[in-house]
């Protein structure tokens, strides 16, 4: 019987091999002139983040809690069915797509966003054929989910 990894296994295996990457190069702090810190997990070297993503994407992992940056690619409409969501495509720099829903019922919305602002983010990777969706972009009124948020320009929208 296939046991399921905890929710800190998850992370771990997630995180784990971005920070071997932020160790290789030093832990990205000389030259890092590109966007916002993204918080606890340190990493905010560009593309430190994208490692992980791309090994979720390529094991078809979802269920994931990640952190990274990327440039807005795309803005979309709102999702209005049910819990209203800002929807927009990350580019990160490693080529690969993420659709990000950022719920606006809880979190405040990224006013004025526009294609080719950096965003940084923490939240729940889920794997699909573009590249995933990140979701859990907020924090979690009910305290029984890690926090998740979105930074742009130094501000934190959770």
């Amino acid at each position: 019987m296939r046991r399921r990894r905890s929710a800190a296994r998850r992370v771990v295996r997630i995180v784990a091999p971005a920070m071997a990457l932020l160790v290789a190069a030093g832990c990205g702090a000389a030259g890092d002139a590109g966007g916002p810190s993204s918080g606890a997990a340190g990493l905010s070297a560009p593309g430190a983040g994208d490692a992980a993503l791309a090994k979720a994407f390529a094991d078809r992992a979802s269920d994931l809690e990640v952190e990274g940056e990327g440039t807005v690619d795309r803005l979309l409409p709102d999702d209005e069915d049910g819990s209203r969501h800002q929807r927009f495509i990350l580019r990160l720099s490693s080529g690969q797509t993420l659709l990000v829903a950022h719920n606006i019922d809880i979190a405040a919305r990224i006013d004025d966003l526009k294609i080719g602002d950096a965003v940084a983010f923490h939240g729940v990777y889920e794997w699909n054929a573009e590249g995933g969706t990140l979701h859990w972009t907020h924090r979690d009124p009910s305290g029984a989910h890690p926090d998740g948020w979105l930074q742009r320009g130094g501000e934190t929208f959770q």
